[in-house]
C-alpha cells in the first residue's frame, strides 16, 4: 500500500519514510508512526508523519500486519 491517502495510516503503524534530506538520494527510513502531520485525506508525494524516534518525512510505504 502507498501513503498517499491519510485513512491508511494511522499511530503505531510501521512504514517506510523519506526524509527530507534523502529525497535526492531515496533512501528510506522505517519506524513506527507516532503522528500524523498532513491534515488532507490525500498528498500527491505521501502523507507526512512524525515517528517514534521523533524523526519528520513522507510515507512511501505501508507494511501491513498479517
Amino acid at each position: 500500500m502507498d501513503g498517499k491517502t491519510r485513512n491508511n495510516i494511522y499511530p503505531g503503524l510501521e512504514v517506510d519514510i523519506i526524509l527530507k534530506k534523502d529525497q535526492r538520494t531515496g533512501i528510506r527510513t522505517r519506524g513506527f508512526v507516532k503522528d500524523l502531520l498532513t491534515k488532507a485525506p490525500f498528498h500527491h508525494r505521501g502523507i507526512k508523519v512524525r515517528l517514534e524516534d521523533g524523526q519528520i518525512g513522507r510515507v512511501i510505504e505501508i507494511f501491513e500486519e498479517e
